[in-house]
């Protein structure tokens, strides 16, 4: 069974640790806060390490790493280069070239790059996505996503890096193709330079089209992924408490048949999935890939496939930002 030594004990970090330690693999609790990483250490019964000497523990299998991301690299880096398997939480890194780099690392060592793409392992989109494959909605059209709520705001980093990963992560994988087209809009309303709304919209080869809307400033929570087809849509909305209401089909048609294509409503259909808590199964699926009992499902490369559109909506956020600072100073 592999051990795994967890860096970063901070607010999500401390939730990650937790996991470990429930699924019996926490083995250390590294911070750079010594009482934090102490604290970490006695809610979980095990040792606080420096990373170095977690690197040159044999007993360390693996390392988990929720640290600011600027940190990445280096960190992902120095545990790969000691014989470890990653996981890292998202984005994977700040920039396509060190995740580009770290992909190779790992490959050349052998070693599991695995990165924190949570919702891919939520019980609700493993059925959605298992519902897309199947061919229950039929081709698909459209898809959008909208994750806003009230704060955090942040400063290090605008609301498209803070909030979009996850969405992006779950529309590259419905859709099973990179966009060849990325554009971003956004605004700016309390820190100079740091966008607190953005659309952003994808365009696919197949001819699937899709948006991701994030907010910070939102008056309450909003987390819905809208899926559609043309045999029918599916909705996922983790916003809601009731878990039998979280995936709903909705089985409506569209007559093609005249000169103006006619919809036929259908009610809602519950789906039923069964509950369970995505941090755990993600935990636990670094562990079994750690072990070899399977294949990591969102990879260094399906991590660096979300941070090219990241970088590409970025790069159009930055100009069309520029354009509303010159249309004010005009």
């Amino acid at each position: 069974m592999a051990t795994v030594a967890h860096i970063g004990y901070g607010y999500w970090g401390k939730n990650i640790a937790r996991n470990f330690a429930e699924l019996g693999l926490l083995g250390a609790i590294v911070d750079p806060h010594p009482a934090s990483a102490e604290a970490g250490a006695k809610a979980h019964s095990v040792k606080a390490a420096a990373f170095e000497d977690v690197l040159n523990d044999p007993a360390i299998d693996g390392v988990s790493i929720a640290a600011p991301a600027e940190l990445h690299y280096k960190l992902a880096s120095a545990a790969l280069n000691a014989g470890k398997h990653v996981f890292v939480e998202k984005p994977l890194t700040i920039n396509v070239g060190e995740a580009e780099a770290l992909c190779a690392l790992a490959a050349r060592s052998g070693l599991t790059l695995v990165v924190g793409h949570l919702l891919q392992y939520h019980p609700i989109y493993v059925k959605l996505r298992q519902m897309v494959e199947a061919g229950e909605l039929g081709r698909l059209q459209y898809v959008y996503s909208n994750r806003q709520s009230l704060g955090k705001f942040r400063r290090e980093e605008n609301v498209l890096w803070s909030f979009a990963p996850h969405d992006i992560s779950m529309i590259l994988g419905l859709v099973g193709e990179e966009p060849h087209h990325v554009s971003a809009q956004g605004s700016v309303a309390y820190t100079p330079s740091v966008a607190d709304m953005v659309t952003m919209q994808m365009h696919f080869p197949q001819g699937v089209s899709a948006h991701v809307q994030t907010c910070w400033m939102h008056p309450f929570k909003e987390q819905k992924l809208v899926v559609i087809g043309e045999k029918a849509s599916a909705v996922f909305e983790d916003s809601l408490a009731d878990w039998d209401q979280k995936l709903l089909l909705y089985p409506h048609t569209i007559d093609t048949s005249g000169p103006v294509p006619l919809p036929t409503k259908a009610d809602a259909v519950p789906i039923a999935v069964a509950r369970s808590e995505p941090l755990k199964a993600e935990c636990q699926h670094f562990a079994d890939c750690i072990d070899g009992k399977t294949t990591a499902r969102t990879d260094g490369a399906e991590g660096t496939r979300v941070l090219r559109v990241l970088d590409r909506a970025e790069r159009a956020l930055a100009e069309n930002l520029k354009l509303q600072t010159a249309a004010k100073a005009g």
